[in-house]
């Protein structure tokens, strides 16, 4: 701008000196602002520092402690005193940084997460209930669950039309007269899993019990994926017939998801199936037998197919036991 000045100051046209300054010709003649220092008007009726002490202390008191400022003020005004306004109240509060919740609330503790751990069969065990259609709307089958997590091989099922903590112990005393007796049983906090009945069933067996954290939803992964996991998919009915169709029910719950038969007790993972086998591939059969198509492709790999055929299938069937 000081350029500009001296341009148009030789008598330079307004136009041509700001082309050679490089500015907009409004932005050059314009009259640059010029701010006065405003001097701050402190009012007359201003609180001094001890009148804010007092507001502060008469908030924070143990009568107001839990209450807004307008309901102070309005206590305090049907008393015939007058504390400050309401917004004096609330500036006062936050020149101090208590504007905030002042009513009590609850405080709930911070639970620590469940953590199991496994490290081989028939240790801890997990259960839960889910809802079967029935013939009608509006008319469920209750199917009782109990899932071995460190194989995810379901070691027990049930099928009722209501549910109940009596029936919950009845299929536990089944499936650990099977199974044998797990170390820890998990479930979340429905009323069948925290019932006495089941809760004195753990505690004569010896078994410690385990819940899921209120309000969480997560801590019982295991059979909450099972449960999706059986109900989308393709093959799932829309509806069930009566409970005198158990047995076809229980053989999709028990059969429909994992090898059969089931071993009456797992003792290794490889002697406990949770997934099915692994299909074979369908360039192996041409393989075998050579493709005429390259008759050179058979014999390039049939010494490799010798040398790391054994050890490949011995991998594989210890990870993927076929169903004998």
């Amino acid at each position: 701008m000081t350029t500009y000045r001296d341009l148009t100051g030789h008598g330079v046209p307004t136009r041509t000196a700001a082309s050679l300054v490089g500015l907009p010709r409004a932005t050059a003649t314009r009259t640059p602002r010029t701010w006065a220092a405003r001097q701050v008007v402190v009012p007359a009726n201003r609180l001094d520092v001890l009148e804010r002490a007092r507001i502060l202390t008469v908030v924070n008191s143990a009568r107001f402690v839990d209450l807004p400022p307008i309901q102070i003020y309005a206590q305090l005004l049907d008393e015939g005193v007058y504390l400050a306004s309401i917004s004096t109240i609330y500036r006062v509060l936050a020149e101090n940084q208590q504007v905030k919740e002042r009513r009590r609330l609850a405080r709930h503790p911070a639970r620590a997460i469940p953590e199991l751990v496994a490290t081989g069969p028939g240790q801890v065990y997990t259960w839960d209930i889910t809802k079967l259609p029935g013939p009608i709307k509006g008319k469920y089958f209750d199917a009782y669950v109990m899932i071995d997590i460190y194989s995810r091989y379901i070691v027990g099922v049930k099928v009722h039309p209501a549910e109940s903590a009596v029936l919950a112990a009845e299929m536990m005393t089944e499936t650990f007269s099977i199974h044998g007796t797990p170390q820890v049983v998990h479930a979340d906090r429905g009323t069948s899993m925290t019932s006495k009945t089941v809760a004195a069933l753990l505690s004569d067996l010896e078994v410690t019990k385990s819940h899921s954290r209120p309000r969480v939803s997560n801590d019982n992964p295991y059979s909450e994926s099972w449960f999706k996991t059986l109900k989308f998919a393709p093959v799932f009915p829309e509806s069930f017939g009566s409970l005198g169709r158990c047995p076809t029910l229980h053989e999709y719950l028990c059969r429909g998801l994992q090898p059969q038969p089931q071993p009456p007790a797992h003792r290794d993972r490889a002697q406990h199936p949770c997934r099915r086998p692994l299909r074979p591939r369908r360039r192996q059969g041409r393989r075998a037998g050579g493709d005429p198509r390259h008759p050179r492709r058979g014999l390039d790999q049939q010494a490799s197919r010798t040398t790391r055929g054994g050890a490949e299938t011995s991998r594989l069937n210890s990870r993927w036991p076929h169903s004998p």
